[in-house]
């Protein structure tokens, strides 16, 4: 998901100004942009969470390292390090919270640990790549978009795919 992120970030949006980044509006009234990357970012959080519970906790770590890594070439190096940074920290944090609340209860665990991981993702991207917190509210209604439309289908999907799966 990082690697489509950081691509459309740069490549796709309602407005692309020359030397910045494309952006998207996340709220109608009064319009609130954000960076066209988010809806990925925000997705990330929520899959990786998935694939957890799917595969374990070192395949979604070695996953968490491998899109940071990936991410890196798909912008220019000052943005590359704002999001492989914002991107390994926020999904670190993402996967220690879902890692001790999952046991309790899945989905709340989904919504806390990505709410907590888009937060600190947003945080640090934006002062990294911009130097400004100009689009942290942006950021988070975007990513939070993500995660509230796919826990619905996630609770939906739950029985067909972790029937025989235990928490880990």
């Amino acid at each position: 998901m990082m690697p489509l992120a950081a691509y459309t970030l740069l490549h796709f949006g309602t407005q692309c100004p020359p030397n910045e980044p494309c952006v998207i509006p996340v709220w109608f009234a009064p319009v609130i942009y954000a960076p066209s990357g988010v809806l990925f970012a925000g997705l990330a959080f929520v899959l990786r969470d998935v694939l957890q519970r799917l595969a374990g906790l070192y395949l979604s770590l070695i996953a968490v390292i491998l899109g940071t890594f990936l991410s890196y070439f798909y912008v220019a190096p000052e943005l590359a390090i704002a999001a492989c940074s914002a991107y390994l920290l926020s999904e670190l944090s993402d996967t220690v919270v879902y890692s001790i609340l999952q046991r309790y209860n899945w989905i709340l665990a989904i919504f806390i640990s990505a709410s907590i991981g888009l937060l600190i993702d947003s945080l640090v991207f934006l002062q990294l790549a911009f130097h400004s917190l100009m689009f942290l509210e942006g950021q988070i209604i975007g990513k939070m978009w993500m995660v509230v439309l796919s826990l619905p289908l996630i609770h939906l999907l739950r029985r067909k795919l972790f029937v025989k799966i235990a928490p880990v």
